[in-house]
């Protein structure tokens, strides 16, 4: 899921092998309302351009391009965020024993999927080179601890595990602050072949960052589409501060789009995944299990959190972990609710999570005065409004200038000898898995954090 589970999975390449629309035909699509084809004839048409690539190893790495119709009107940056219930971010360290912090970066991990499992799947913009996205979000309250939940269940059993001795704060329930904690993201498609872009999120308040870089690869089956990190992904890196610098990393499960022969797109998740911290040397194995008999869904998840030897990580099944060394175990529908219950006796559940009243919370955008012209919001600006005003015909031909402008920019970077650098990250996929941010960029996510959308627009562009 995460990266492997985003929208991006339908997208093949941010070079299009498309002719550039003459002036001519983008005025004559301009008048144009077409009636917008309904969900089955979407998805005739994106199978039709799928099979072709039927045994292609990666079409994440072949250059195709689709129709405006079968865009949903958003850039892929803006799209494709982790924070889609931040409060739950906001929450992670609130607990002062080292499990109990685990579980409130795996009830994080459970909620940043939370626009597949209220919604469909669907195909944003490509990302251009050099295109960056940034929002905040505001929280008024910050998700209970789970040790207030553990506390509030009376026969839960306590963990023997406790908190590192550098881990001093004391953290009470959650209750509505005086002002509301920000959040503020920021990302940039740092590069090209391979398509990879950098994140970067940051809570001062509660001295909370999360970073890393988004790459997947994508194979079509002929039924679906298995979609898995890219070799630059390698998960999501958070870091707690106030914890001593613990840090965390979660990476993300293989997944696959279905549904494209029945006629509703759906994701499944039939893998394992990680979530690793060193400094408390505990870890968290969950296994997404595969779907059910004639293909029914079941969204199983279960899981298992342990002790571990950061130096000798050798365990990678549930099976693999001695009992004497579990913690806890996960279990549940990872759609719905997800429960953990604790060793030696596993006896009493807790809900750790449960999604199903849950709705996605709003970014707070800049304002359109504020933004610059390789903002995403601002830069497909144009093809949304045609989307959205049911212009398709001018939606493609305002795609394929921008997909033309951003090879010729490429091909005179090639020409010249010039090496394209991103502003707001010091490496296109460098440092490894955990991008570092360049002065620009932590100027940017100050005055994020401040409020203040106004930064210095660029000097040279990418597309």
């Amino acid at each position: 899921m995460a990266s492997t589970s985003s929208p991006s999975a339908l997208e093949a390449s941010q070079e299009p092998p498309v002719a550039l629309t003459p002036n001519s035909e983008l005025a004559a699509a301009e008048a144009a309302t077409e009636k917008p084809p309904d969900d089955s004839s979407k998805l005739r048409m994106f199978l039709g351009i799928l099979r072709k690539f039927i045994g292609v190893k990666d079409i994440a790495s072949v250059r195709f391009s689709l129709p405006a119709q079968l865009l949903e009107p958003t850039p892929n940056l803006e799209y494709w965020t982790y924070l889609d219930r931040p409060e739950t971010f906001t929450a992670i360290g609130d607990s002062d024993e080292s499990l109990d912090r685990m579980l409130e970066v795996l009830r994080f991990w459970f909620t940043k999927d939370l626009k597949y499992v209220k919604g469909k799947p669907c195909k944003p913009y490509n990302s251009t080179l050099g295109e960056f996205f940034r929002c905040n979000w505001e929280v008024a309250e910050a998700a209970p601890s789970i040790a207030s939940l553990r506390a509030s269940t009376p026969s839960s059993s306590k963990s023997s595990v406790k908190s590192t001795a550098s881990a001093k704060s004391t953290s009470p329930t959650p209750k509505p602050t005086e002002e509301p904690i920000r959040i503020s993201f920021l990302t940039e498609q740092t590069s090209h072949h391979p398509p990879v872009s950098a994140f970067f999120v940051e809570c001062p308040a509660k001295g909370l960052t999360a970073r890393g870089f988004d790459q997947l690869s994508a194979k079509f089956t002929g039924t679906s589409i298995k979609v898995t990190p890219g070799e630059h992904n390698l998960g999501i890196f958070i870091t707690l501060q106030k914890r001593d610098d613990e840090q965390y990393q979660l990476t993300h499960p293989a997944a696959h789009l279905g549904g494209l022969l029945r006629g509703g797109l759906s994701v499944s998740v039939g893998d394992q995944c990680y979530t690793t911290c060193p400094k408390t040397r505990i870890k968290t194995i969950l296994h997404y299990l595969e779907e059910g008999w004639l293909g029914k869904a079941q969204n199983r998840v279960e899981g298992v959190v342990f002790k571990y030897d950061p130096e000798k990580d050798d365990k990678v099944r549930i099976v693999d972990v001695p009992e004497k060394d579990v913690l806890a175990r996960i279990t549940g529908n990872w759609k719905e609710k997800v429960f953990v219950s604790f060793a030696p006796n596993f006896k009493t559940q807790i809900p750790i999570i449960d999604l199903t009243p849950l709705a996605l919370t709003p970014k707070i955008l800049p304002p359109e005065t504020s933004q610059l012209p390789n903002e995403s919001l601002r830069y497909w600006s144009g093809v949304t409004e045609a989307i959205t005003s049911r212009q398709f015909g001018r939606a493609t031909a305002l795609k394929t200038e921008i997909e033309e402008r951003q090879r010729r920019k490429a091909r005179e970077r090639e020409e010249g000898g010039i090496e394209w650098s991103p502003r707001f990250f010091v490496g296109s996929v460098t440092p490894l898995g955990r991008p570092e941010l360049t002065g620009d960029g932590e100027e940017a996510l100050k005055r994020l954090g401040r409020g203040e959308w106004a930064i210095e627009e660029s000097k040279v562009t990418a597309s």
